[in-house]
C-alpha cells in the first residue's frame, strides 16, 4: 500500500478503480490516466486512492501521480466478478472510502455513493457487435448503475443522449467528461527514428489504429483499399491486437492477394505509437459506431489528414474537419480515400490546421473539472472542505 495511506485524513477520500492501467493500452485506460492525472493536481486538498495491481509501475510512468494526495494502492489483478464482488467492496472498507469510482458497472454490494463512467451503450443500438452474453450482461449493469449511482459520467455528447433514449433518464443527470489527447505523446514533431525497426517510410503508409474486432470494419477497410489503384496505393498498416471474431479481416488480405500491401502490427509500444501516427500520410477509421473514438483524435493531434465514419461519436469528434464515409459501403470508402490522398499540399496543410486546433479543444482539464464537480455533488457536503469546494469549482468548460 502506499507509504501515504498512515497519514491521517479528514478529507474527502475517492477511490478510483484503476485496474485497466494493468491491461492493454484502450480507451479507457486513456481515460482514466488523462482525466485523473488532471484532477488529482485541481483537488490537492482530496485525497485519491487509485486501485489497481502494479502501483509501482503507475507512478513511474506517470510520475504524476506520485504526489501527497495521491495514494496508489494495490489490488492484485483478477477477474471481474472477483473485483466486483469481493475485492472492491472489501477495499472500500478496509481505505474507508467516502465514494468509489468505476467504468461501466458497479459493486454488486456495499454501500455508496458511487459515481460511473459509462463510455457508451453501443450494445444497446448495435448489439449485432456484440455477443449476447456480453450484451445482457452490459444491459443489465448498465440499468444497475444508472439506477444507484450518485453520480453518473460518459465520455461524448452522442453516449449522453444514447443513454437518456435507452434508460429513460434526463440528460441533465449525465455529466460529460470528454476524452483529450496527451499533446506530448501525440503531435507532429516526432522523432520518426521508432520507424526503422518496424519497417515503415514516413509519409510513406495509411494507418488505422484498433483493437482487431468486427466492430472496427477492418474488413470493410481491406475492401477499400482494394479499390484504390494498384501500383499507385500506400501501404496500409493496421495497429492493433486481436480480440474475438478477427480471422475475417486476415482471410479477406489473403482472398484479395495484398499480403505484400497490408500490414498488421500486434506490437506497437505507447512510443512507437506516437510516431507511427504522425509519419502517416493518412489516418483512416472506418469503425461501425463509436463512442468516442479516441485515434481519430490522436491522429489530429498528430498533424495527419483523417478519414472516419459518418454518424455515431465520430462525427462529433470529427466536426468538419475529418473526411467523412459511410461504414457500409467501402466503395464510397474508397472514393474519400482516393479524395484525401489526391488533395492538394495547401487545401492538406489546411486540413491539417484544422485538425490540430480540433485536437487541442478537447482538454483533458476541463473535464477533470466537470469530473470534480460532479463528485463533490456526490459526496455529503460536510466532507468536502472550502478549498476543495473551490478547485472542483474552478473554471472552465467542456472541450468540445
Amino acid at each position: 500500500m502506499s507509504p501515504h495511506m498512515s497519514r491521517p485524513s479528514r478529507r474527502p477520500r475517492i477511490g478510483v478503480d484503476f485496474h485497466t492501467f494493468d491491461g492493454i493500452f484502450q480507451g479507457s485506460r486513456s481515460h482514466l490516466l488523462g482525466l485523473y492525472g488532471q484532477a488529482v493536481q485541481l483537488a490537492p486538498h482530496w485525497d485519491f486512492f487509485l486501485l489497481l495491481d502494479d502501483p509501482q509501475a503507475l507512478c513511474r510512468d506517470h510520475p504524476v501521480f506520485d504526489r501527497p494526495n495521491v495514494h496508489p494502492t494495490r489490488m492484485p489483478h483478477a477477474a471481474g466478478p472477483v473485483r466486483l464482488a469481493w475485492q472492491l467492496p472489501l477495499l472500500r472498507r478496509e481505505l474507508q472510502l467516502d465514494l468509489l469510482h468505476l467504468q461501466y458497472r458497479l459493486p454488486w454490494w456495499g454501500e455508496g455513493p458511487y459515481a460511473c463512467t459509462i463510455h457508451d451503450v453501443l450494445f444497446e443500438s448495435h448489439p449485432q457487435f456484440f455477443s449476447r452474453p456480453f450484451t445482457w450482461l452490459a444491459r443489465w449493469s448498465s440499468r444497475d448503475a444508472v439506477r444507484r449511482a450518485r453520480a453518473l459520467l460518459t465520455v461524448s455528447a452522442y453516449s449522453q443522449a444514447e443513454m437518456a433514449r435507452h434508460y429513460g433518464v434526463a440528460p441533465s443527470r449525465i455529466q460529460v467528461t470528454h476524452n483529450g489527447v496527451d499533446l506530448a505523446r501525440f503531435r507532429p514533431d516526432i522523432d520518426p527514428t521508432p520507424l526503422q525497426a518496424l519497417g515503415l517510410t514516413p509519409g510513406g503508409y495509411l494507418c488505422c489504429v484498433g483493437r482487431l474486432e468486427p466492430r472496427k470494419n477492418h474488413a470493410g477497410l481491406v475492401q477499400a483499399y482494394a479499390r484504390l489503384p494498384a501500383g499507385q496505393r500506400p501501404p496500409l498498416v493496421i495497429v492493433g491486437q486481436r480480440d474475438f471474431a478477427y480471422a475475417e479481416v486476415f482471410k479477406l488480405v489473403q482472398q484479395l492477394g495484398l499480403q505484400d500491401e497490408v500490414r498488421f502490427l500486434e506490437r506497437v509500444s505507447d512510443a512507437e505509437l506516437g510516431a507511427v501516427l504522425a509519419h502517416a500520410r493518412l489516418f483512416v477509421y472506418p469503425s461501425w459506431a463509436e463512442g468516442f473514438g479516441m485515434p481519430v483524435l490522436e491522429a489530429m493531434a498528430c498533424g495527419v489528414p483523417v478519414v472516419t465514419s459518418r454518424g455515431t461519436a465520430l462525427q462529433e469528434v470529427a466536426e468538419g474537419v475529418a473526411w467523412l464515409a459511410d461504414p457500409h459501403d467501402p466503395a464510397q470508402l474508397a472514393q474519400v480515400m482516393a479524395r484525401a490522398l489526391a488533395e492538394d499540399d495547401a487545401a492538406r496543410q489546411a486540413r491539417i490546421a484544422q485538425g490540430l486546433a480540433r485536437a487541442r479543444a478537447f482538454d483533458w482539464a476541463s473535464s477533470a473539472r466537470v469530473l470534480l464537480q460532479s463528485l463533490a455533488a456526490a459526496l455529503p457536503g460536510a466532507m468536502v472542505t472550502p478549498d476543495a469546494r473551490a478547485a472542483a469549482a474552478s473554471p472552465g468548460r467542456p472541450a468540445g
